[in-house]
């Protein structure tokens, strides 16, 4: 059976990948993306961008239908505690905005 990867797997990994660049174990800083899912309002964005202090960036992302093609789609780059607090903000947004 395969192993699946966990958050913190990736995080030690990419963490040893820049040490090992670096030539140093010192602390990075590390930034990371949360590519917004298409179709979100400009208006939740915006509100992510002004609450949590992120960048907006563009990132090509890998769709399929019916071939795999590239697509630009909107991401929010910031330290791995706002990514993660923007994250639980989008989907409690897009919750309440389906439903109303």
């Amino acid at each position: 059976m395969a192993k699946v990867l966990s958050l913190h797997d990736l995080i030690s990994r990419k963490r040893f990948e820049l040490a090992e660049l670096s030539g140093e174990n010192a602390e990075l800083e590390e930034l990371y993306d949360l590519v917004i899912p298409l179709g979100t309002p400009m208006s939740i964005i915006m509100d992510m961008v002004e609450m949590f202090e992120l960048e907006v960036v563009n990132r090509m992302i890998s769709i399929t239908e019916p071939e795999v093609a590239q697509t630009p789609a909107i991401a929010l780059r910031g330290p791995l505690e706002s990514v993660l607090e923007a994250e639980k903000f989008l989907k409690q947004e897009i919750k309440i905005w389906l439903e109303g």
